[in-house]
């Protein structure tokens, strides 16, 4: 049943789905200029296309404008699903529509294709250009490497662009002369008909074998052929096929093995946010991985998982030329290619072990996407969805104009007034942004004076810092006479628009509250809250890095003390020895002769006796 009203040109469209014939191809959707803007396939055209105008109040915000900027739908029947599959692929690589999900550009990543000629080539390229087999993509030329490694010496295969026609009757066998590589082993030059094609033909099979893991049907014919020459005495050329059994065993033998069990399925899975899907495929082949490749696909529609892979799965599927007959993936996927003869969503056993290590894989694949886009792009980096909410959520509940992506924290600690310092952390997206981080020695009045001190650090801080490199949100560690003395210096002496809030401590010194405003009032939180963790976190933080720091000064200050009260010893060589010792406790452990090297003889004997004058007693 198709929704009236949720498009001005339903009526035309409701006229055209009635033509729609109910066979598999592929329709795309045009706007009012005629471009296209989505590109699908169905196995059903009528019933796909139709399902985009009914339920319209159930679909997705993006389908919803999908489907209201529709005013025209094309389609094309094809024979079969792989055509629709081809045909769809092309089609969205050629418009580029809008509102598809687009698998970021295979062309970026190697492949290696066995060429379609008498005498098959091996290349390796990022762009499918060549008519021939192609094997990947691969995650980067470092693998391809050491697969042409590999098979290089494992068997022989020309390299040259020599256009080589199989023999006829009317075609010599060859009459090209040996180049440079056959000299050296590296090809039997069939260009001059010293291998036939026949031998030719049978070496490049046995590549394919090996890029497709078929590692126990060329063990066995290796192994078969290395007795048949040893039967007839010819010891040198079986030991030669030996010592490629033994190579091939080897190369086998990196292979990550997972499962003997399992002998050639597909593992495909998929994690998500709201920008982006990031989709890991792993192939195994008798028990071993011998492919994984994962990819980035931007989201158009906030596609669900299931319609990502729905996607995504058929374009690896082809790229990839998978012979499996299984898929496992973590959802139920439609439309998948008629290929895969079983689905699998495992709850339990082998295949769910293979599906977590391909999630693992994707998890990893996927921080390292945003992780270079923290590097390209640093104010755009990606905060985890957790984080930004809760920054989302400061914003709102105190009323600040944006997400407080920096936040400024700050603390004192002494003793008595004695070895004052203050600390300052920055959160930046909800983490703490260590290399910001700042610590103060207390210059003015008295020490024990904490208003005083935290009016003196706000001051230098923001004094001088550039609006750049300001802060969206400052808290104070304290209770409202820390955030009085923080608005007065904040906001009254340095005129500065940075809103300010505390965190107060309960008797057992553990954050109990949020203060905002002025004057400051409590912002209720409850302790469970995420919020209040994440607070806690920074409070927590901010007080480790201002007590860690008082208590080195203090180490210090103290080490010093006890050497500069020694005759002889001023502040530079007991300097030297706090850099050379770390403390009182190493410098008792040495020889006389262990300090002499460092301040002298003379010195030494005095810091030595001073040091175990109790001992001596």
């Amino acid at each position: 049943m198709i929704d009236a009203g949720i498009n001005k040109h339903i009526e035309a469209i409701a006229l055209k789905l009635k033509t729609i014939p109910e066979t598999p191809g592929v329709y795309q959707h045009l706007d009012a200029s005629g471009t296209v803007i989505y590109v699908g396939k169905a196995r059903n055209l009528q019933r796909r296309v139709s399902s985009y105008f009914s339920h319209y109040e159930e679909k997705s915000p993006k389908i919803k404008m999908l489907v209201r900027n529709i005013c025209d739908i094309r389609v094309t029947v094809v024979a079969t699903e792989v055509d629709a599959l081809l045909l769809e692929n092309n089609l969205i690589k050629r418009y580029q529509p809008r509102y598809n999900s687009l698998l970021k550009d295979d062309k970026t990543y190697p492949y290696l294709c066995i060429t379609q000629e008498d005498y098959p080539r091996i290349l390796f390229t990022r762009n499918r250009q060549h008519k021939g087999q192609y094997f990947g993509p691969y995650p980067n030329q470092r693998i391809l490497r050491e697969l042409d490694g590999i098979i290089r010496q494992l068997f022989t295969y020309r390299t040259c662009n020599r256009r080589l026609e199989r023999p006829t009757g009317e075609t010599p066998a060859g009459t090209e002369r040996p180049c440079m590589k056959y000299q050296i082993g590296l090809c039997k030059a069939p260009c001059a008909g010293l291998q036939s094609h026949a031998e030719y033909n049978a070496e490049i099979d046995n590549i394919r074998r090996i890029l497709k893991g078929d590692f126990a049907d060329i063990t066995r014919d290796l192994k078969r052929r290395m007795q048949h020459l040893a039967s007839e005495l010819r010891f040198e050329e079986a030991d030669a096929v030996k010592r490629k059994l033994q190579l091939l065993e080897e190369y086998q033998s990196r292979s990550t093995v997972v499962n003997t069990n399992v002998k050639d399925i597909d593992v495909v899975s998929v994690v998500s946010d709201a920008r982006s899907a990031y989709v890991n495929m792993m192939r195994i082949k008798n028990g071993s991985i011998i492919y994984s490749f994962s990819s980035e696909v931007r989201k158009q529609l906030d596609e669900s998982d299931a319609e990502i892979l729905s996607t995504v799965i058929p374009a690896l599927h082809e790229q990839t030329e998978s012979t499996a007959r299984e898929v496992v993936v973590p959802v139920p996927v439609p439309d998948l290619p008629d290929a895969y003869l079983r689905q699998t969503v495992p709850t339990r056993g082998d295949r769910l072990q293979l599906l977590e290590l391909s999630q693992r894989n994707v998890e990893a694949y996927r921080a390292q996407c945003e992780h270079r886009r923290a590097l390209l792009n640093p104010d755009e980096a990606a905060v985890p969805r957790s984080k930004a909410h809760l920054l989302e959520r400061i914003q709102k509940m105190l009323q600040l104009p944006q997400p407080p992506v920096h936040i400024e924290c700050f603390d004192n600690s002494h003793i008595q007034g004695a070895y004052a310092v203050a600390a300052m952390v920055r959160f930046t997206h909800g983490k703490p942004d260590r290399n910001a981080y700042r610590k103060y020695n207390i210059k003015g009045g008295e020490g024990g004076d904490d208003y005083a001190s935290m009016a003196e650090i706000l001051s230098r801080r923001y004094g001088k810092l550039a609006e750049t490199e300001r802060p969206q949100l400052i808290i104070v560690d304290g209770g409202k006479g820390q955030m009085e003395v923080a608005h007065r210096v904040v906001h009254e002496e340095l005129h500065l628009d940075i809103p300010i809030a505390g965190l107060a401590k309960d008797d057992r010194h553990h954050t109990s509250e949020l203060l905002y405003g002025y004057p400051p009032q409590v912002v209720g939180l409850k302790p469970t809250d995420p919020l209040f963790h994440l607070l806690e976190q920074m409070q927590d933080e901010v007080h480790h890095f201002a007590i860690t720091f008082h208590k080195r000064k203090r180490s210090k200050a103290t080490f010093r003390t006890q050497l500069t009260d020694i005759p002889g010893i001023g502040e530079k060589t007991a300097r030297d020895l706090l850099l050379h010792f770390g403390s009182i406790k190493q410098l008792r452990l040495q020889t006389e002769s262990d300090i002499a090297q460092l301040i002298g003889p003379a010195k030494a004997r005095q810091v030595w006796r001073h040091l175990h004058e109790p001992e001596m007693a």
